[in-house]
């Protein structure tokens, strides 16, 4: 399957608009026809998904976009248009949920472009069609990267605007405009008068939407990035949950949560193996020769990682997943309590829990501790997050000074764990050599929990400092 990340701008050329000349090589003048495939309720075009079957030249090719942050990764497949590809179709059940896929829309395309820059920059002309008819036309320029980087995008922008084209807001694909959807996501935004009920609604609507974004990347097991967003998004929406408690229906909400502790508990070995076999490949290969004797403690985390990714996928496909997902989606409209606190006061509550952790902390303070001050640190940064339209911009000052101590004692508790599992793993495949490379590698670990030691002390003032300023 050909994969391209794909990174774009796109532009409304005004009367008469010609693309200019940049300096770079004309391309041939293309012709095809995309039937674009979707739900009846269109679900995958409201969350960011394209499918369709491009026809050029007689041969035909299936095509399948997924949003990846700021980008969209393109997906590529050559075959009939009866036929959609069954490794395409087993990245989207998370969703269809069931949902057939029909044929919702036909563009007849023409396309004239250039190559310049390292991207290829195309003027479309574009018929939408009903059966034979031509039911309405626009025109579109588009700018992808091949090459080139984010400032050579913006040239080139800035370039075709002086030309006569002009941005066009949100960058809608084809199919939106084809259908008259307003764009991928009618997503809402929390302002400062936004009622908490509302904002924390708006709130799981995001998470929500990550869950689904990562879901594909998950499945394929190629990137472990994936799987890494989809549990912080699990992870957050537990948060949120756990600190609007009061906010919701009990019942509701509790229910919930343990319904996302369920699934995380299924991801997070997984994830936990990812991170710590990179930590492990770096540290043996550092070692050199005397790392040699641990080649069998790699294996052994190899072969329990590739079970607990088997997990994942097995929980992936199950009716209690999808279930999970329909409530999540749900969430976007919460049963409230009629408790309509302010998330600020839930944040500075937090922040409060957060201060009486470290405060009772000191140099000799046990592992346990300091794995649970960092916890604290966590639950106060996710009701900054919820509270952010509330705080203003010292919410974001506390959560990148958050996210630094998260990192510091996560880089501790991950030392303490990784000791453990040295240790284990030595005392049931001992010899000289792996005895000896074990040893090593715990040094290497009680290095990394003294230096957090060292160092969470005056970065903790920073963060107390930072959190009583966006408290108020």
């Amino acid at each position: 399957m050909k994969e391209t990340l794909e990174r774009e701008i796109k532009l409304a050329p005004e009367e008469g608009f010609v693309l200019p000349e940049l300096g770079g090589t004309r391309l041939p003048t293309r012709v095809f026809i995309s039937t674009y495939h979707d739900t009846q309720d269109l679900r995958l075009a409201r969350n960011g998904v394209t499918f369709r079957h491009r026809v050029e030249d007689g041969a035909g090719l299936w095509q399948l976009k997924l949003p990846r942050e700021a980008a969209r990764l393109e997906l590529e497949l050559p075959g009939p248009p009866a036929r959609p590809p069954v490794e395409m179709i087993a990245l989207l059940p998370a969703y269809l949920r069931g949902a057939e896929l029909i044929p919702v829309a036909r563009l007849r395309t023409r396309r004239e472009g250039i190559l310049a820059e390292g991207a290829e920059i195309v003027d479309d002309s574009v018929a939408v069609l009903e059966g034979q008819h031509v039911s309405r036309r626009f025109r579109e320029v588009e700018v992808e990267l091949l090459d080139g980087d984010e400032r050579t995008l913006r040239r080139l922008e800035k370039e075709l605007r002086k030309a006569g084209a002009k941005a066009t807001g949100e960058m809608r694909p084809k199919l939106y405009r084809a259908l008259d959807l307003a764009g991928a996501l009618d997503t809402r935004k929390s302002t400062k008068k936004t009622p908490p009920g509302e904002a924390l609604g708006i709130a799981f609507e995001s998470e929500y939407r990550d869950l689904l974004a990562h879901d594909p990347g998950t499945r394929r097991g190629d990137d472990p990035e994936d799987l890494h967003q989809l549990r912080v998004a699990i992870r957050r929406l537990r948060a949120f949950l756990r600190a609007a408690r009061p906010l919701v229906d009990r019942e509701w909400g509790e229910s919930l949560r343990s319904e996302l502790g369920w699934l995380g508990g299924h991801l997070g070995p997984a994830r936990d193996l990812d991170v710590m076999l990179e930590r492990f490949r770096s540290e043996i290969e550092g070692l050199g020769e005397d790392g040699e004797g641990a080649a069998g403690f790699l294996e052994a985390l190899e072969e329990e990682r590739a079970a607990a990714y088997r997990d994942v996928a097995e929980t992936l496909d199950g009716d209690r997943y999808y279930a999970l997902l329909d409530r999540v989606e749900a969430a976007a409209r919460p049963p409230l309590s009629g408790d309509d606190r302010a998330l600020e006061k839930i944040f500075a509550k937090e922040a409060s829990k957060m201060r009486k952790a470290f405060e009772a902390l000191s140099d000799d303070s046990p592992d346990a501790d300091l794995h649970e001050a960092r916890i604290k640190v966590k639950h106060a940064r996710y009701a900054a997050d919820l509270a952010s339209h509330e705080l203003g911009d010292d919410a974001a000052k506390f959560v990148s000074v958050a996210k630094q101590m998260q990192d510091l004692l996560g880089a501790h508790q991950d030392a303490v764990v990784a000791q453990s599992r040295i240790r284990d793993w030595a005392a049931s495949s001992f010899t000289p050599d792996s005895g000896f490379a074990a040893g090593q590698l715990v040094q290497l670990e009680r290095d990394r929990m003294a230096e957090a030691r060292r160092e969470w002390p005056a970065l903790w003032k920073k963060l107390d400092a930072a959190a009583r300023r966006a408290a108020g």
